[in-house]
């Protein structure tokens, strides 16, 4: 079988993911598509949004990443696992979340966000392909309900701070706690935070409700 080698960071505004995405049948996606919905935004391989379906059947769990080949690898270990609450999607967050959610209709089930170890996009340049730009912020405060959820995660102490300060700027978010939690409020880890935790290096972590 042939090696298929995955580029570690893409640019999210090149014109090939400016490409409008095929739109789910989510009763097919889901088996009970009307169960609380977790997005977990740049999926990657797809480690951290199964466990959580493994563990939290009562909720679905919709993993969006912009790396065509990982979903690929993650949908087959989903279908191996035969895991009917999580559905992963190759597409680009920031062009693809409000169709999604607007397809759901008013009966969106949409409860909570995660946003975990995303490209940290040093050079100032650059920080416009960081994925948490005030559009995609405008559409989480419209999607989310009150008292909805936005949890951002990263081991890079500035990306989290600029996650942080976005967030906590926008009206419609109010942070949690001041101070970085000290543990995940998730039963499961990504695959960098478990590298990252190992390490006994630190994980930023902060809380925002839709208020």
């Amino acid at each position: 079988m042939a090696v298929v080698r995955v580029r570690q960071h893409v640019n999210p505004l090149s014109e090939k993911y400016q490409i409008p995405i095929a739109l789910p049948d989510w009763n097919q996606a889901f088996a009970q598509p009307q169960r609380p919905l977790h997005i977990d935004i740049g999926s990657a391989k797809g480690i951290f949004a199964m466990e959580m379906a493994r563990l939290q059947p009562e909720w679905n769990f919709l993993g969006l990443e912009i790396r065509k080949p990982l979903v690929e690898q993650a949908q087959r270990r989903k279908e191996e696992l035969g895991l009917t609450n999580l559905h992963l999607m190759f597409c680009n967050a920031n062009l693809s979340l409000r169709p999604l959610m607007e397809s759901w209709g008013a009966a969106s089930p949409l409860q909570q966000v995660s946003i975990q170890f995303p490209d940290p996009w040093f050079k100032k340049r650059h920080q416009k392909r960081r994925v948490l730009q005030p559009a995609l912020m405008n559409e989480l405060a419209h999607f989310l309900p009150v008292g909805g959820r936005v949890v951002v995660q990263s081991d890079v102490e500035e990306l989290a701070l600029d996650m942080v300060e976005r967030l906590g700027e926008h009206p419609q978010f109010s942070r949690t706690a001041q101070n970085w939690l000290p543990e995940s409020p998730f039963p499961a880890q990504t695959d960098r935070e478990r590298v990252t935790l190992d390490q006994g290096l630190p994980v930023y972590r902060a809380i925002f409700t839709r208020c």
